[in-house]
């Protein structure tokens, strides 16, 4: 009850102050989303074949980073700098800087090792935003907060998983090269992404005041007693003293996070064959899937910035539960509708459900977390709760090659339609979850 009241006590936000707090996500999506349409187009094209098992660098280096960032945070103040704004800038001047590389990368090991490091930078900015809405936000703004983030995210994956496109049909920046070479329209992609993102974090970083600890003599004295080994301790065994609505949590995310490991890694190959007819890298057919592949995700964050602005209400009218299963659902269903579709078009309607998921899966779960974690570790158990976005891709990564290549016979569709089931399972085993927010108030 203790945890209420103090979180009631918080000041309520502008709309505007929320706004520069959550700005930076629109850079930091921007990387990610150049990343997550693109680098599967870049492994191939440099000749790589076992995609998902190269893309296990990207969540591995989440479920270390995270955690450690969270606890760093958390026994960080500064007057001047706050607690959470360094990493913001750490991982932002790293991202951007590993942004300008990865489409230069000349052969298969570069690429996957450039994906390691630019994937650990994005993930030192992103971790400490999230326990940003918790430290700032009263309760009652939270759902608010992190739909703002949502937006953010949606504005920014739509402008950079089109832009490869848009660079190639409004600039006429060529989309083919010879083989063995990253198209120039990927290329200058990631140079205008690496600028985004390092502008974007630093308006939040220049526009947001933290709140120093309540009591700042305590909080010394605990960070004065924490060593090196009860640091390590602290970050690594806290796993098991996480609250039950974690846990609960834990099991949607893992059907989720398989879902979209799924969708992230096989789209292109799966439409590029399925809808395109065609599996050559070189071919101006295939570079033109792998652009509408591009399109499509930026249809989905498009639809899940819009969408994220009504998920507030539609919570409040029925519960923060309810949302999330109803859009999981949703999700679900688009993905799996891939399956019938031969008309490139109709693909941006499948998307639409996707969208509708993907503006739940990047608010629900942290606002119902938020309301479960003491103010005092909320850095640290946003960066636990990672491990049941990572720990899924991993396994993912581990057995989807597998998968598609001796149940599915290499056809990358089929492997769409498991992750529109997985996305399904997901939503209805969140009726299992217990919202201490909801339930208190």
């Amino acid at each position: 009850m203790a945890q209420t009241i103090q979180a009631q006590a918080k000041p309520r936000l502008s709309f505007w102050q929320i706004w520069n707090m959550n700005f930076g996500f629109l850079g930091i999506q921007f990387g990610f989303a150049l990343q997550n349409a693109n680098v599967s187009r870049i492994f191939e094209t440099l000749g790589g074949t076992e995609i998902a098992l190269y893309w296990l660098a990207a969540p591995a280096t989440g479920m270390l980073v995270q955690p450690i960032i969270g606890y760093l945070s958390d026994r960080t103040w500064s007057p001047t700098f706050g607690r959470r704004k360094p990493y913001f800038m750490i991982g932002a001047i790293l991202a951007s800087i590993s942004l300008l590389i990865m489409p230069n990368s000349s052969v298969l090991w570069m690429a996957v090792g450039m994906l390691w490091i630019m994937d650990s930078s994005i993930n030192v900015s992103m971790e400490p935003f999230r326990a940003l809405v918790g430290d700032l936000l009263p309760s009652s703004q939270r759902t608010a907060g992190f739909a703002f983030q949502t937006f953010f995210i949606g504005i920014g994956a739509v402008v950079a998983s089109a832009l490869p496109w848009i660079l190639n049909n409004w600039f006429g920046v060529a989309n083919t090269a010879p083989a063995g070479e990253i198209p120039p329209s990927v290329k200058w992609a990631f140079y205008c992404g690496g600028l985004v993102f390092f502008l974007a974090v630093l308006w939040t970083v220049l526009k947001t005041k933290e709140y120093p600890p309540e009591d700042l003599a305590a909080f010394e004295a605990e960070k004065n007693q924490t060593t090196f080994l009860t640091g390590v301790k602290e970050t690594f065994f806290g796993i098991f003293q996480m609250p039950k609505t974690m846990l609960q949590l834990a099991a949607v995310q893992f059907f989720t996070w398989f879902a979209l490991y799924a969708m992230w890694i096989f789209t292109t190959p799966a439409l590029t064959s399925h809808v395109y007819g065609t599996s050559d890298t070189t071919s101006k057919l295939y570079n033109e899937g792998a652009d509408w592949v591009g399109i499509c995700f930026a249809v989905y964050n498009g639809v899940s910035a819009i969408f994220a602005l009504l998920i507030p209400r539609i919570a409040k009218a029925t519960s923060r539960r309810m949302t999330h299963l109803i859009c999981l659902v949703i999700g679900g269903l688009g993905l799996i509708s891939i399956y019938f579709i031969q008309d490139p078009k109709m693909l941006l309607v499948s998307m639409v459900g996707v969208g509708i998921a993907w503006a739940s899966i990047l608010s629900m779960p942290y606002a119902i977390l938020a309301g479960s974690l003491p103010a005092n570790k909320m850095g640290y158990y946003m960066g636990v709760f990672n491990f049941f976005i990572v720990i899924p891709q991993l396994i993912a990564g581990g057995v989807l090659d597998s998968i598609n290549k001796h149940f599915f016979n290499g056809e990358s569709i089929y492997t769409l339609v498991l992750a529109g089931c997985s996305l399904v399972l997901a939503g209805f085993l969140t009726l299992v979850v217990r919202d201490v927010d909801e339930q208190e108030a």
